[in-house]
């Protein structure tokens, strides 16, 4: 959706802790497993900024561990103290937030990430939360960027109508809820020997594919939450698959169902694919709220066993 290829995204960071290094490890794994760009040339996509400005192999300081990977080696004496200065220095695609500094993408930064993405659509995601620590809101983002903002937050933030248009605009929220379930369930019904990270590949493939062309007619990055349940139910098929693809389910019937769809790929790339035959056994399996009390009543095992029992609020 920003509208340029792969290999020319420049990825900036702002915030260098686990979490930051962690997600930056996860992207330039795509970058490589999806794109097979080489390990060097996804790496060097990548930018961190900390307290110190930029982080370099050269800065003079002793970088933690979790920074050496990134820590840039191209730099020569060019040394940036602030983000305004690594911004016009990296020239950014996409600008990641996970620093907890409230504010720290103000009015400046997110008008210069428009301007120096006017060909492609800019890509802001303010990931730290509460929104006491968000570095900007959705509304900010959408004002300073012309509304050309690709968004998604850590927190969640209010819809925003362009006032030119009356056009709404929902923000993405970069929330577990859309893989956590999925995985947990997953794993309880065909219990694999193993987690990989192809399999947790395979499940952000399979909820990036998850959203309809309504959606992203909307230039939406995330399904509606109203969908929740359908992409949960999805998501936990493509799990399931990639588990059987890799042979590490050691439930027969996942296993047999999988196999006898046709829908195993045999790429070394997880697709995220998944057969609609394993999409409605898994939700069968679903856990599914009580819509009345009688019905919570109805469904206790000991109301069945003492039929008598009075139940009080």
């Amino acid at each position: 959706q920003a509208g340029i290829p792969p290999k020319d995204q420049r990825i900036l960071f702002v915030g260098s802790g686990s979490a930051g290094v962690g997600v930056a490890k996860q992207l330039a794994d795509y970058f490589i497993i999806q794109h097979k760009i080489p390990e060097e040339q996804a790496k060097a996509m990548f930018w961190f900024v900390d307290s110190r400005g930029m982080i370099t192999a050269n800065r003079g300081d002793k970088l933690a561990d979790h920074k050496i990977y990134f820590a840039r080696h191209d730099n020569g004496n060019v040394q940036c103290k602030t983000l305004e200065e690594t911004v016009e220095y990296v020239k950014p695609t996409a600008l990641i937030g996970l620093s907890t500094i409230y504010k720290a993408f103000h009015e400046g930064i997110l008008k210069r990430m428009n301007e120096l993405n006017q060909t492609n659509r800019p890509i802001i995601f303010p990931l730290s939360n509460p929104e006491t620590k968000a570095e900007c809101s959705f509304e900010e983002t959408m004002v300073h960027t012309n509304n050309r903002v690709l968004f998604a937050s850590g927190t969640a933030f209010p819809t925003y109508t362009i006032p030119e248009t009356g056009e709404e605009r929902v923000p993405g929220q970069g929330n577990n809820m859309y893989v956590f379930p999925p995985i947990g369930l997953g794993s309880v019904l065909c219990k694999p020997k193993c987690i990989t990270d192809t399999m947790i590949f395979a499940v952000s493939k399979a909820l990036a594919n998850s959203l309809t062309d309504e959606e992203r007619a909307r230039g939406e990055l995330y399904p509606r939450i109203e969908r929740i349940r359908e992409t949960s139910a999805q998501i936990t098929a493509a799990f399931i698959h990639q588990a059987v693809k890799e042979g590490l389910a050691q439930e027969e019937p996942w296993i047999r169902m999988v196999k006898a769809s046709g829908v195993v790929g045999t790429s070394d790339v997880p697709d995220g694919t998944y057969s609609m035959e394993v999409v409605e056994e898994v939700k069968k399996k679903m856990w599914s709220p009580a819509e009345n009390f009688q019905q919570l009543v109805m469904s206790c095992p000991h109301y069945h066993h003492h039929p008598h029992t009075h139940v009080k609020l």
